[in-house]
This record gives structure tokens, C-alpha cells and sequence, in this order.
């Protein structure tokens, strides 16, 4: 009986070793990894979730928009006109115009750009240098160093120098989107600052799209819409998570390699 129980320690011993060690290792890997891991792993089989709607002047990334404003101008009461100085339509207008309302964005961009340099330099440097007296010290050092000093040429440099670069960039990029954003702030000027987000999954896919910028009450159409090319400093991020975009993402451990490595 005590042989056997000898005999079992050590295997005991050794699996509790191996659990600690796939222990340690998970939790490094956790650590390393991020939240991003921890919801990978919340995701499996289920696929990525869908963010609850928020209030985007909530979000903890919200910083309110300050752009230069023309001085203010004091708007005259006029009692017996029909008319107000400022006002946008004489009748009701169903346009976007307050904080909160929703006008449609017609998003359609397509660019391409290509790029090709290329670079030869060639450089070749050469000096000889005689000296004949070193302080009278020249007999001294042939004494020291006989067969490493010669007098007639002590000091040479020769430098060859060549560099070449060959560098072309090709992009092309289309996008085409029509989606709905909603005013989150009037600026002083009566400008509206707009926010479109969506999410949309399919399968185990998300692709999520996040539009923002600055746009004037007169450019949208009298269907509620508004192109693109009318909103000032616009801010587009169009992409996903899940399954297929994870395959196409490095792992992190070689983003932080390519990142260290100094070779």
C-alpha cells in the first residue's frame, strides 16, 4: 500500500505542475490579450453582440465640437410682421433643425490615387594625407611599430557611398452608403454637428459604420437628405469584427514583435 501511494505522488505532483502551468499561461495570455480576448471568448458561438443604442453625447469618447464663429448679431422683434429675421422657411419646414431630429446621409466615395518614386545617389570620397615630421617623434615610432608606419602616406580614406530606391503605391477605395444621423449639437453659427452609427450583423460578422461631421441647414434637400460632399470635416470609420475579419488581423503576439523587433 505505501508503495503505491509513493508511486502516485509523483504523478499527482507532476499534473498538478501541468495545471499550473496552463493555468499561468491563460492567465498571461488574458492579460496580454486584453478585453478584446475576453470578449472573443464571450462571443463563441454566439457571434459578436449587438451594442445597446446610447445617447452618443453619453459616450465616454465625446468631446463637443468648438469651430471659429462669426460675432453675434442681435435679432431685431418685429410684432406685426409674419416674417422673422433668421428664420429659415415662412411655412413649417419638415427638414432636420433641432437636437435630436434625424436627416438622411447619401454617402457614395470613390477614390484612387497612385504614387511611384525612385531614388540613385552615388558618392565616392578619396584623401591621402603625407606627413614627414611628427614632432620628431617619427624615428621613435618606426622603432615601435616597424612595419606599420610609412611617413609618406600616414593617413588614406577612401569612401564609396551608393543608395537606391524604388518605391510605387497603388489605392483605390469605393464606398457607397445611405444611412440616417442625428443632430447632437447647434453650433453658434446654426451649423449642425451630426453622428451616424450603425451595426449591422451577419452571421458571425459585424460591420459597423461610424460617420460624423459638420454640416449647414441650407444644404439639406427638401426630402430630409444630404450628401457627402456637403459635410465638413467628416470623419468616416468603416469596418468589423467576428470570424473573417479575425483571420485577417495578425495575432497580437506578432503585432508586438513587428512592433520591438528592431531588425
Amino acid at each position: 500500500m505505501n508503495a503505491r501511494n509513493a508511486n502516485s505522488r509523483p504523478r499527482t505532483s507532476n499534473a498538478a505542475r501541468r495545471l499550473s502551468c496552463l493555468a499561468a499561461a491563460t492567465a498571461m495570455a488574458t492579460v496580454l490579450g486584453g478585453c478584446s480576448m475576453l470578449t472573443r471568448l464571450s462571443e463563441v458561438g454566439d457571434g459578436p453582440q449587438l451594442s445597446k443604442i446610447t445617447n452618443p453625447v453619453s459616450r465616454p469618447d465625446y468631446r463637443p465640437v468648438t469651430m471659429p464663429m462669426p460675432a453675434p448679431q442681435m435679432v431685431e422683434d418685429n410684432p406685426n410682421s409674419l416674417w422673422r429675421n433668421g428664420a429659415r422657411a415662412f411655412f413649417k419646414d419638415h427638414r432636420a433643425k433641432e437636437v435630436g431630429d434625424i436627416l438622411t446621409v447619401k454617402l457614395t466615395m470613390a477614390d484612387s490615387a497612385t504614387w511611384q518614386n525612385k531614388t540613385e545617389r552615388t558618392r565616392a570620397d578619396s584623401e591621402d594625407t603625407n606627413v614627414t615630421t611628427i614632432l620628431g617623434l617619427e624615428a621613435e615610432l618606426r622603432k615601435k611599430l616597424p612595419q606599420g608606419i610609412n611617413a609618406a602616406s600616414l593617413f588614406s580614406f577612401n569612401d564609396d557611398h551608393a543608395t537606391e530606391g524604388d518605391g510605387k503605391i497603388t489605392r483605390s477605395e469605393s464606398l457607397t452608403l445611405t444611412f440616417a444621423a442625428t443632430i447632437i449639437q447647434i453650433l453658434p453659427n446654426g451649423n449642425f454637428v451630426v453622428v451616424g452609427r450603425q451595426e449591422v450583423r451577419v452571421a458571425y460578422e459585424m460591420r459597423e459604420l461610424l460617420v460624423t461631421g459638420v454640416i449647414r441647414p441650407s444644404d439639406i434637400e427638401s426630402d430630409n437628405t444630404i450628401t457627402h460632399e456637403k459635410i465638413a470635416e467628416m470623419r468616416v470609420a468603416y469596418g468589423g469584427r467576428g470570424t473573417l475579419s479575425d483571420l485577417q488581423v495578425p495575432r497580437w503576439g506578432l503585432q508586438i514583435w513587428d512592433i520591438l523587433f528592431p531588425f
